[in-house]
């Protein structure tokens, strides 16, 4: 079972992630099936497309887009599949929706995707947990290394290009390696922001 354009992939646990764990329970947080921040971000390899040479194997880990697993609302109110649907508990997946994979016991980017951990903001006079449009690059690619723009780097990244994801407990940022316009000194005050929400999910 193999397909020609697309990666076959199968969800890891279900295909919504929407409870968190509180005092040894679980909470619901979200059962709506429209909300995207919801859907699992989280499969695993079935099958590999023909039509493309990557380094992701069968069996690997990968972060994909929220659309794959994702239902909706048709216009008579019954719920649908997405259009990855293929059957059983199998989706296809393009490959300009992978983000990230894990081979072994280690994660990389996928194509010219990267991963940034976002900081603390230590200014009190303002309401914002985090400092905006700055970070520490958490997983790079070949492009940014190019550049001289290595993993643990701080740097700074254009607005409305990043995606939030969970990965292992943490909050990162997705976005092009296109989005890191700067490269940051590091001050020696910054400190790693991680909501504890993303960590309970663990």
């Amino acid at each position: 079972m193999t397909s020609v354009f697309n990666f076959i992939v199968k969800p890891v646990g279900e295909r919504y992630d929407n409870e968190i764990k509180v005092e040894g329970g679980n909470l619901v947080l979200n059962t709506k099936i429209e909300s995207f921040k919801s859907v699992n971000n989280l499969a695993e390899v079935v099958a590999i497309p023909l039509a493309y040479s990557t380094n992701i194997k069968v069996g690997d880990f990968v972060v994909i887009h929220h659309n794959v697993f994702r239902r909706f609302y048709d216009m008579k109110g019954k719920q649908k599949n997405s259009r990855a649907f293929f059957m059983d508990n199998l989706y296809f997946c393009d490959i300009d929706q992978i983000y990230l994979y894990k081979t072994d016991k280690e994660w990389m980017s996928f194509g010219d995707r990267c991963f940034i951990k976002p900081l603390k903001n230590i200014d009190h006079l303002k309401l914002d947990k985090e400092q905006r449009l700055i970070g520490i690059l958490k997983y790079g690619n070949n492009s940014l290394k190019a550049l001289k723009i290595n993993e643990g780097d701080l740097v700074g990244y254009t607005p409305n290009g990043e995606f939030e994801f969970v990965v292992e407990g943490q909050r990162l940022y997705c976005m092009k390696s296109n989005d890191i316009v700067i490269k940051y000194e590091y001050k020696g005050n910054e400190a790693e922001y991680n909501p504890g929400w993303a960590q309970s999910g663990t």
